[in-house]
């Protein structure tokens, strides 16, 4: 033992358990003997040493005496110190090796995590599926940033098609009703229906298509109707007027719908005879009845499947009547029509005529483009 504390230059002592007991373990020897197996205990002997226990057992775990340590209270200051300096140094290392984790962190996975966010927020601020996110790697990351330029490749992609499906719709639909009317469906209108205090009535049937319906085959009928009412849509366009629908071989046209306009009775007229020069020039075996009258009329949308715009009235009816009972290559308008045209143009006196459902009219045919 003292050649074990010349070695480690403690002060080492062995002290039976079965012998005398120094009196200052005396007073915590219940406490050493109740020490686990490699636990110890310190106690301060005096004003300079410290004491520590530690019970040493014999080969059957039996507490036989105490492994008494003497250590000067300076040395255990110093150790204690070194101790607190090693952990603080240790804590320190931890906190310093943290932050350089954290660092890493930020520069290498939050930084471009919270761009990547902010790419994507402006995406769906912008609403514009053209832009990119432009976060790039070969890490998981970099694959999602990829992977959501590809999912907005698909939306930009699917957004056009949509657009030209859209468009197409569009088209069609305003190929079947006036642009405010198809608005107001659009909108979410339901029973749409308008009166109007003063509108022109065009109604024209075809001379001559009948004859020449037994002359040709179908297909090739359906083309001239097609080519000759093709050419009276563009005179409708051209003069703003709006095409109400063809009946057979007669067309119908009016103006001051769906939206009101003063000179609806000049709009009309002036196409009529625009339909004459039309007819002229497109086919020598066929001629062209015109009908025009003007007053009011109620018009709107009928039908929930391939639906009309469509008018109605005492006006479209005697408008009907001007062409049944006018003249091949001639435009014939009522007394009504005549008054509203206002020397704009230049009109005949056909006189008074019979017309079924009204009686006796006094009539007028169109004569020139001049003004009266």
């Amino acid at each position: 033992m003292a050649e074990l504390a010349e070695r480690v230059r403690l002060a080492l002592s062995i002290i039976p358990l079965d012998g005398e007991v120094p009196e200052d373990l005396r007073a915590h020897l219940d406490i050493v003997r109740g020490l686990a197996p490699g636990a110890h205990h310190i106690a301060p002997i005096d004003d300079e040493r410290l004491a520590a226990h530690a019970l040493v057992r014999d080969l059957h775990g039996t507490p036989v005496a105490v492994l008494r340590v003497l250590v000067p209270r300076t040395v255990y200051a110093e150790g204690r110190a070194d101790a607190n300096f090693i952990a603080a140094s240790v804590g320190v290392a931890c906190l310093a090796f943290g932050l350089i984790v954290l660092l890493l962190l930020e520069r290498t996975i939050l930084r471009r995590v919270m761009h990547l966010g902010v790419e994507v927020g402006a995406v769906g601020a912008a609403r514009d599926h053209s832009l990119r996110v432009s976060v790039s790697g070969g890490d998981e990351l970099g694959n999602l940033a990829r992977t959501v330029n590809e999912m907005l490749t698909s939306l930009e992609r699917l957004n056009t098609e949509l657009e030209g499906e859209r468009a197409k719709a569009e088209r069609l639909l305003r190929n079947v009703l006036p642009g405010p009317i198809a608005e107001r469906l659009k909108h979410g209108e339901g029973t749409i229906a308008d009166a109007f205090d003063s509108v022109t009535v065009l109604f024209a049937d075809i001379v001559g298509f009948t004859t020449l319906s037994s002359k040709v085959p179908a297909t090739e009928l359906v083309v001239v109707l097609n080519d000759v009412f093709s050419r009276f849509d563009t005179l409708a366009e051209r003069h703003g007027l709006e095409k109400i629908k063809t009946i057979g071989d007669a067309y119908m046209v009016v103006a001051g719908v769906p939206e009101p306009r003063p000179d609806h009775a000049v709009a009309v007229a002036t196409m009529a005879l625009d339909m004459l020069d039309e007819i002229r020039a497109f086919n020598t075996e066929l001629g062209i009845r015109i009908g025009i009258h003007s007053g009011p009329a109620v018009a709107g949308v009928i039908g929930k499947k391939k639906f009309i715009y469509d008018i109605w009235g005492d006006t479209v009816n005697t408008a009907s009547r001007m062409e049944s009972t006018g003249m091949p290559g001639r435009v014939q308008v009522s007394d009504v029509t005549a008054q509203a045209l206002d020397g704009a143009l230049a009109i005949e006196d056909r006189g008074v005529i019979a017309v079924k459902g009204k009686g006796e009219m006094r009539t007028w045919l169109l004569a020139s483009r001049d003004a009266a």
